[in-house]
């Protein structure tokens, strides 16, 4: 077990430590489950790809309009100051 890449806890009569210190958590002993948790992780993962790409976006489109905003700023601010020559 020290040199696994994942864990898995089968049966909800496991103890607590097992339960809580493994990836996966089957909550019956049967093993056919095994290929469903993999392609659910999987699926997840692509998932979180998905939300952070999006997330990214948009922090990215909300920040090209933060600056088009200041420079417009600036731009009405210098063309009121053509008035004190």
């Amino acid at each position: 077990m020290a040199e696994s890449d994942i864990e898995i806890a089968m049966g909800a009569a496991g103890t607590d430590i097992a339960v809580k210190t493994r990836d996966f958590v089957l909550m019956s002993d049967e093993l056919a489950k095994i290929p469903y948790v993999i392609k659910l992780s999987r699926r997840t993962t692509s998932t979180m790809r998905q939300n952070i790409v999006v997330s990214l976006l948009i922090i990215t489109f909300l920040m090209s309009g933060l600056l088009i905003n200041e420079v417009d700023g600036l731009i009405v601010i210098t063309n009121g100051l053509r008035l004190l020559r």
